[in-house]
């Protein structure tokens, strides 16, 4: 059924910047404890992403004349990989880096890509995304914000939420209503860059389970944006959404985001001297999906490199991605509890804790498991 999800190798031209990236990163955890390593995908540091941009590991995708390495997905795997097994902190480039400024090459105006791509190169620009919204979930196709057309250029009224990073960020790549109605569905619907910084935008942070507050809700009232905001041609946003989504659902931050539990639940098992068959069963377990679902995102990560769009591959990568990272702070807890006699180290137990807190969300962000099979049934024709 998924003839297109052959199995693909890194290129050498991608392992080759392995170590130095894998040095950078050490670099930016060698005194971070597991538990602030295990938050790398929320970890906030403007310093580090400026360190990527100027170290060359920022837009590896993107074409040299914007500033980019013109080395290809291949290479930004290798990246991606590295900092989030070390559990760098990631979250001041990550939006930008990996959907923002593709996007905007891929559909965005001359003036666009030369503005904003440069910058975000240099890890210089915060992007967030404005998809969801109250009421509507992960059902993109529902927005009721609305951008409405005005002399100067567009209005826009209305709210998003679950925004990540919207309170540091410095630009919005948000879904509008430009034409039409809810209940059109696909049709109407535009995506416009918006100034976080412009009057009528307020951003209210929303505190999480663990008490970070890495989302927010942010709210439209009569903000003003120029002509030139819009990306692409209006009425197209679904169309952008759809392939923009494919990005982020299928690299390998949809494995990794546990990893950093897994690997301070091994080192505690080393320590413990425990290597009866059952505990090494489990290891065993969790080592082959995760190098599995490596193998499928490897495999995904070649049809970017030819330029496909694997929409319905990505969401299969993101709904077995993020199963494992959910069914890995429940294991590992219950394999700990099952042996009361060994002592847990308190980091390893925060980091435990801030893990099996945070799971939940590991299925909602980037679209719900719901809206993924909805996409794979479709993909294998059983819609």
């Amino acid at each position: 059924m998924f003839d297109t999800l052959t199995l693909a190798a890194l290129p050498a031209e991608g392992e080759a910047i392995r170590p130095a990236i894998r040095a950078i990163a050490e670099q930016a955890i060698a005194n971070a404890s597991a538990d602030v390593r295990a938050r790398s995908w929320s970890g906030f540091d403007r310093d580090f992403s400026r360190l990527l941009g100027r170290s060359g590991f920022l837009g590896l995708t993107l074409p040299k004349c914007y500033g980019g390495a013109e080395l290809g997905p291949f290479a930004r795997f290798v990246v991606v990989e590295e900092l989030l097994s070390a559990g760098a902190p990631v979250a001041a480039h990550w939006i930008a880096d990996r959907q923002s400024a593709p996007l905007i090459l891929n559909y965005g105006s001359e003036a666009q890509r030369e503005y904003y791509i440069p910058r975000i190169c240099r890890g210089e620009l915060v992007f967030c995304i404005g998809m969801s919204e109250p009421g509507s979930g992960s059902d993109l196709a529902s927005v009721r914000t609305r951008a409405e057309r005005t002399a100067a250029g567009w209005r826009v009224n209305g709210q998003k939420i679950w925004t990540t990073n919207a309170a540091h960020g410095d630009y919005m790549i948000a879904l509008l209503r430009t034409s039409g109605s809810a209940g059109d569905r696909h049709a109407g619907l535009s995506q416009l860059i918006i100034d976080l910084k412009a009057p009528g935008v307020t951003v209210r942070p929303i505190t999480d389970l663990t008490g970070d507050a890495h989302f927010a809700e942010v709210f439209f009232e009569d903000v003003e944006l120029p002509a030139d905001a819009l990306i692409g041609e209006e009425g197209e946003g679904w169309k952008q959404v759809t392939a923009e989504l494919a990005f982020e659902r299928s690299g390998p931050e949809r494995i990794y985001s546990s990893v950093v539990l897994l690997d301070a639940w091994i080192a505690h098992l080393r320590d413990a001297r425990r290597d009866d068959p059952a505990t090494c069963a489990l290891v065993g377990d969790f080592t082959a999906r995760l190098g599995t679902l490596r193998a499928m995102s490897i495999a995904c990560t070649a049809r970017l490199a030819l330029g496909e769009s694997p929409v319905v591959e990505a969401s299969l990568v993101k709904d077995l991605g993020t199963r494992f990272e959910q069914e890995l702070p429940t294991r590992i807890g219950d394999d700990l509890a099952s042996h009361p006699d060994e002592g847990v180290d308190a980091e390893l137990y925060r980091t435990l804790l801030y893990v099996t807190h945070i799971a939940p969300s590991f299925s909602l962000r980037g679209g719900t498991r719901e809206i993924l099979r909805g996409i794979i049934a479709r993909g294998m024709g059983l819609r």
